[in-house]
């Protein structure tokens, strides 16, 4: 444990990523997209996270999406008693992101009396509920709506903003008035995203307006927006009535917790030098052409510890930090989340009234990057990975430790999160005191894009040759471990000429089960992670759909064999090893995998024989480690396939696709079948592998893009003739 961090303990929510938004007449909503109307059977998940609290969301426009409709209340009543049996309490939100249903809109002038009606009918319901969040960023959502046009109803002005902003908070007003005609305990806890914006000196004027428009969720319902006050004036001129404006004033509904959400995106910067961000649409204000970028990649931010340190000598209520999710590799939203909770957990030591820590996007988003305006499926891996399963990550562990022990410690938290002010990929002068990742098999085609995608996510590793550790040898295997202390190992060596397997049986036996089994036993004994790679030829490819990881083996080549017997020793050596089936190996960063061999004779002019009648699923070794590497921080366990989503198709058709996406004809490519190779080891014909237990890796066709842009990257990279 983390003996630094303060005694004071902060209490830890979660929330699901409810947004329902509408673009033009269409409605996307992320619990639908997640899977949780359909599968809602998380009560022993949220008892695994040791949560005091849940955002949970009856929406608008989900349960009345018509006006006058006869709800149907029974989901929210299901899943609020296993919440109550939980001893979760739930912080109902009613509007997250949304414009209501089609009857109305954040431009209705009558949006506010129409709201409070739904919230009371939501209290009458539950009249034991006595946290809401009845609009989630009401400033936040105006600005996406009326600002920029991302959201309907899609407008683009200061005005349409305005109006939008005051509806939604009146609405709150509202329905806090229905809502404790119901139960007069009933809290408050008003989110808004914790912004702050920074600039160039230009446009200093710019950054200052906004960082005190910021506050207008807080100061209209707190009615600390006066008359002659500089947000009344902007009002104002902008065509808003100051009647509008006095409401707040004759029905001030300050909230009881203000709810701050923060993201990577929250501190912005402003700068007017447009030629420096290329492909960065620039804005304006009718004075300055612009670019509004984030502050913590393009600039400096001032983080959240200051942040907080401005809401609390700006306000007197308590704080929370109602939405804490990073969309990164594990290791990143590990170090983001920790960063947060230590953060609050350090302020609150000082006397700050911040109460509590939500980890949000429990199962996810998707489509974030965009704003959720278009439906592209890319996914954001939350506490949970939903993909075809429900999976807990690497972060359940941890919230479950904060929510249990206030701390939580992975070796992997001693390095900097990409966010974080300076340059992390030089080495930190303590790094010899800390435990690395081990990886066995320097130089070869795994182990060097392993190193490379641990310099990328700052993860401090130690790679291995085979002059410095023999796997074969368990005494050296030992003494290894002792000197290095690894807190988990990869093993990314092994024999892999599957054709000289054949003749040279004893070798491919040590090095492909001997020494895996070796390495898996000493990693036991240690209680650490341990991931190995098997291979598609572990198939006999009498199979015409994609194998799954329950199918049996049935190797037709010794290489195969050494391959399914590496799997058996390892799984019976360590149950826990982590064991990844992938195939057909291609990437940027060796010349020696089938695609540079293709690529480099459609160059050449060089004719090339590629085989029509084996079937494969090529994996780009770039996304393979990624995505195993999440796998392995998870601590996943058991044989998982990976290669990528929907490749299938022939060595033949592999090749040109390759040449295609090149630039090249196909004349060089001479079409064969498999029996004219006169390949030493019989292959399966079809080989294609698929994961049943909820790996997704990108599609081919990303792959090949990325393989193709990182090899014009490299040095040595050819171009067309």
């Amino acid at each position: 444990m983390d003996t630094n961090l303060p005694s004071t303990k902060l209490e830890l929510w979660g929330g699901m990523e409810c947004t329902i938004n509408r673009i033009g007449n269409t409605y996307r909503d992320q619990l639908s997209e997640t899977g949780h109307y359909t599968r809602w059977d998380t009560a022993g998940l949220f008892k695994s996270l040791n949560l005091q609290a849940l955002r949970y969301p009856i929406l608008w426009e989900r349960y009345e999406p018509s006006c006058g409709y006869n709800i149907n209340w029974s989901p929210a009543q299901k899943e609020l008693k296993q919440l109550r049996d939980l001893d979760i309490k739930p912080i109902v939100g009613l509007l997250h992101h949304g414009s209501g249903p089609r009857h109305t809109n954040l431009l209705d002038d009558h949006f506010a009396e129409k709201f409070s009606v739904y919230a009371g009918r939501v209290a009458a319901q539950f009249p034991d509920i006595e946290d809401y969040c009845p609009v989630n960023e009401p400033l936040t959502t105006a600005r996406f709506s009326g600002l920029y046009g991302l959201w309907y109803p899609h407008q683009q002005s200061s005005l349409s903003f305005a109006r939008m902003l005051i509806n939604q908070l009146k609405g709150v007003v509202l329905a806090m008035r229905a809502i404790r005609k119901i139960n007069p305990k009933a809290r408050l806890i008003q989110t808004e995203d914790l912004s702050k914006v920074h600039s160039t000196h230009t446009l200093t004027y710019q950054a200052e307006f906004e960082n005190e428009r910021r506050w207008l969720t807080y100061d209209l319902l707190g009615g600390h927006i006066t008359s002659g006050s500089r947000m009344w004036k902007y009002f104002t001129s902008l065509g808003i009535d100051e009647r509008e404006l006095e409401f707040f004033l004759e029905h001030s509904c300050m909230p009881d917790i203000l709810g701050l959400n923060y993201y990577v995106t929250s501190e912005r910067y402003l700068d007017e030098r447009c030629d420096l961000y290329p492909g960065v649409k620039p804005g304006g204000n009718g004075i300055h052409a612009y670019v509004d970028v984030d502050a913590y990649r393009h600039h400096q931010a001032i983080g959240l510890a200051s942040l907080v340190e401005e809401v609390a000598e700006r306000y007197t209520q308590p704080l929370a930090i109602t939405e804490s999710h990073l969309a990164c590799t594990r290791e990143e939203q590990m170090r983001w989340l920790k960063e947060i909770w230590t953060t609050c957990c350090q302020a609150k030591a000082r006397g700050i009234k911040i109460e509590a820590v939500t980890a949000w996007a429990l199962f996810g988003a998707y489509d974030w990057d965009s704003l959720v305006t278009k439906a592209q499926g890319h996914y954001e891996v939350g506490v949970f990975d939903i993909r075809k399963h429900i999976r807990p990550t690497a972060i359940s562990k941890m919230i479950s430790s904060l929510g249990a022990y206030g701390d939580f410690y992975h070796p992997l938290l001693d390095e900097k999160g990409w966010w974080q002010s300076g340059n992390r990929n030089v080495p930190d002068a303590s790094a010899k005191n800390r435990r690395p990742l081990l990886i066995i098999g320097k130089h070869g085609t795994l182990a060097t894009a392993y190193a490379k995608a641990c310099v990328q996510r700052s993860i401090f590793q130690i790679s291995l040759s085979r002059h410095d550790i023999d796997i074969t040898n368990l005494e050296d295997v030992i003494n290894t471990m002792e000197a290095h202390n690894p807190w988990g190992v990869i093993n990314a060596s092994g024999y892999v000429n599957v054709d000289e397997a054949e003749s040279q049986q004893s070798e491919c036996f040590m090095l492909n089960v001997a020494g895996p089994e070796i390495l898996a036993r000493a990693c036991r004994d240690r209680g650490i992670p341990f991931m190995t790679f098997s291979s598609d030829q572990v198939f006999s490819g009498n199979k015409k759909t994609p194998y799954k990881e329950g199918d049996v083996v049935a190797p037709v080549n010794h290489y195969g064999v050494t391959k399914a017997q590496s799997e058996k020793m390892v799984a019976s050596a360590y149950p826990e090893a982590l064991i990844i089936r992938t195939s057909a190996f291609f990437g940027p960063w060796d010349n020696f995998n089938f695609a540079h061999t293709v690529l480099n004779a459609l160059e050449n002019k060089t004719d090339f024989c590629v085989v029509r009648d084996v079937v494969i699923s090529p994996t780009y070794v770039p996304h393979l480690v990624q995505f195993s590497l999440d796998l392995f921080i998870d601590q996943e366990e058991g044989i998982w396939h990976l290669s990528n989503d929907g490749g299938i198709l022939s060595w033949a058709d592999f090749a040109r696709e390759l040449a295609a996406r090149g630039g090249y004809k196909y004349d060089q490519l001479k079409s064969t079948g498999v029996n004219e190779m006169n390949w030493k080891a019989k292959r399966p014909v079809y080989s294609v592998l698929q994961s049943g237990r909820g790996a997704t890796m990108p599609t081919l066709e990303r792959a090949i893009d990325d393989f193709f842009n990182q090899r014009a990257l490299q040095p040595q990279a050819h171009g067309r003739k």
